[in-house]
């Protein structure tokens, strides 16, 4: 009687992706109100999905940005975009 073994080397696994790192209010990047599309903020409002600003910090948006100043590097990395088609698309938010 044998056994059925996999055949070594046929290519299968499991593809294990990264998880984002979502900020949950520790750090110093927490003191800006970050810059991101408006239609993200909105879905993140709808569904609790995290968002991803320019400067690459990736959160689910909860507090009012106005209490906030923006932060240096997506101020920087906006401002470096220049004029854009769509105006819709660039928001502000922490």
């Amino acid at each position: 009687m044998s056994t059925l073994e996999p055949e070594r080397g046929t290519g299968t696994g499991t593809l294990v992706e990264p998880t984002p790192q979502v900020s949950h209010g520790d750090g110093d990047h927490e003191r800006f109100a970050h810059y991101v599309q408006k239609d993200k903020i909105m879905a993140s409002a709808l569904d609790g999905t995290p968002v991803v600003a320019l400067c690459g910090k990736v959160w689910v948006p909860g507090r009012d940005p106005k209490k906030y100043p923006v932060c240096p590097m997506c101020k920087e990395i906006y401002e470096s975009m220049g004029p854009g088609g769509d105006k819709d698309k660039g928001g502000k938010d922490q």
